[in-house]
């Protein structure tokens, strides 16, 4: 598979923090890449870095060919690049269907059908005020919302963050249908036996570096070393 995103020693700061330091990957197209680690190691801080919201203050990111590091937020997502963050970035004032309007939603389009085929109980909450969703509602809007746009690459920051178990197979099982539509993913996520299921690379941090990459079988066969990767609960997780 080709690289669709390639990262090449990429930093990124918070004033003088380094969060991200000489991080490398590759997101090959049609697959998806599982990004993990325990929390405060830069997982966050590379998305929210490939889609401009924090600038790389060096190392290229060259996303279907082009360099994109020194691109603006929106011109980035016009590339068919989405993201959606942790804690889902809905508009919880609008309603359902105002938030669908602003991801590019056309009643009429063929994009449409494909949403509501995945999310049928959007199509029955359009006039709901997205604030007054649930919690899993309103991670389907976040991902209706993304997807409207046909991209290329789907960055999706904590899918299963305040969801119960249920409902975070369910949301898992539609990322597999977004996938096999001819999606590529980015992942960040805290269900690591879940992530691995679905992913094809893995790719572990640690202090803002990359500690792994491979695939979800060898991350598994690591034991030891994957306990000092992810923590111990993740490793167990992972071993399951």
């Amino acid at each position: 598979m080709r690289p669709l995103l390639r990262l090449r020693n990429v930093e990124a700061r918070y004033g003088r923090f380094v969060a991200l330091k000489n991080v490398s990957l590759v997101v090959p197209e049609g697959a998806v890449v599982a990004l993990l680690g325990p929390n405060g190691v830069g997982k966050t801080t590379l998305l929210r870095t490939v889609s401009g919201m924090l600038p790389a203050t060096a190392g290229s990111i060259v996303f279907d060919g082009e360099r994109i590091e020194s691109l603006p937020d929106y011109a980035i997502a016009r590339r068919r690049l989405a993201h959606i963050p942790e804690g889902r970035g809905i508009f919880p004032a609008l309603t359902v269907r105002e938030n669908l309007v602003m991801g590019g939603f056309d009643a009429g389009a063929p994009g449409a059908r494909d949403v509501f085929d995945l999310f049928p109980v959007l199509q029955q909450r359009l006039g709901q005020l997205a604030g007054t969703l649930s919690g899993g509602e309103q991670q389907m809007l976040a991902l209706a919302r993304a997807i409207i746009s046909r991209p290329r690459l789907l960055m999706v920051d904590e899918l299963s963050h305040g969801l119960a178990p249920v409902l975070v197979a369910q949301l898992f099982d539609t990322l597999g249908q977004i996938r096999a539509a001819g999606t590529t993913i980015l992942l960040v996520e805290q269900y690591v036996r879940y992530a691995l299921r679905l992913a094809d690379v893995v790719v572990v941090m640690q202090k803002g570096r990359v500690a792994f990459i491979g695939e979800p079988a060898e991350l598994q066969a690591e034991g030891a070393a994957a306990a000092a990767y992810l923590g111990r609960t993740q490793a167990r997780a992972a071993g399951e």
